[in-house]
C-alpha cells in the first residue's frame, strides 16, 4: 500500500495558490483514479483507492502548511507505513520553474516549512518527494506573500502540466518504475 501525501493549506482561500500544489496534484490523481473520500481523520481529508492495481491512501493534511508533518506520522504510523518504500509527499518549490518537476527518493526540506514539519515528525529523510515547480518570488516580495498567492494565467497553464506529470510519476512510482520517473521528469521540459 503507498500513502500519498500532498501539502497545502485547507480552505477556499488557498485555493488555486502557489502552495498549494500538492493538494492539486492529489486531487488530479482522486480524478484521474475514481478514488473516493473516505472523510476527515488524523487531522486531513482522505480516500482509499488504487492507481494501478495498487492500493492507495491519498491525503491532503488539514493542519495548514507548516503543521503537515502531524497528519504525516499519525498516517504512516497507523497504516504502518514504510516511508522508505511507501510514503509519497508531493509539493511546490519555488527552486523549480513552473512546469518543472523533481522526483528525490531523499533530501532535507529546503526551505519549504511544510517539508520540514514532515521530516521532525517523522524523523527520516528517506521517502519519494515530488517537488511541484511554482518560480522563485519575484524580487520585493515577501517569500510568505508570494506562495500565497495566484499564479498568472501563462503560469497557472505550465503548473497545470506540471501537475499532470507529477500525477504520471505517481503512477510510474507505485508500479515500481521510481527510476524511470526521475529519468523522464527531473529534466527541463
Amino acid at each position: 500500500m503507498f500513502l500519498i501525501v500532498g501539502l497545502g493549506n485547507p480552505g477556499m482561500k488557498y485555493d488555486g495558490t502557489r502552495h498549494n500544489m500538492g493538494y492539486d496534484t492529489v486531487t488530479e490523481l482522486i480524478d484521474r483514479y475514481h478514488v473516493p473520500s473516505s472523510g476527515i481523520a488524523m487531522k486531513a481529508l482522505y480516500g482509499k483507492g488504487q492507481i494501478e492495481g495498487q492500493r492507495v491512501i491519498l491525503v491532503k493534511p488539514l493542519t495548514y502548511m507548516n503543521l503537515s508533518g502531524e497528519a504525516v506520522q499519525q498516517f504512516v504510523h497507523y497504516y504502518k507505513v514504510d516511508p522508505a518504500s511507501e510514503l509519497i509527499v508531493i509539493y511546490d518549490d519555488i527552486d523549480l520553474e513552473p512546469g518543472q518537476i523533481r522526483i528525490r527518493e531523499k533530501g532535507s526540506a529546503g526551505s519549504h516549512n511544510g517539508m520540514k514539519s514532515v521530516l521532525s515528525c517523522l524523523g527520516v529523510n528517506t521517502f519519494t518527494r515530488i517537488r511541484v515547480g511554482i518560480g522563485s518570488r519575484p524580487e520585493g516580495w515577501d517569500l510568505a506573500d508570494y506562495v500565497l498567492s495566484r499564479p498568472s494565467k501563462e503560469e497557472r497553464v505550465q503548473i497545470d502540466e506540471a501537475i499532470r506529470h507529477a500525477a504520471d510519476a505517481v503512477s510510474l512510482i507505485v508500479q515500481g518504475e521510481t527510476e524511470k520517473a526521475m529519468n523522464q521528469y527531473n529534466r527541463k521540459m
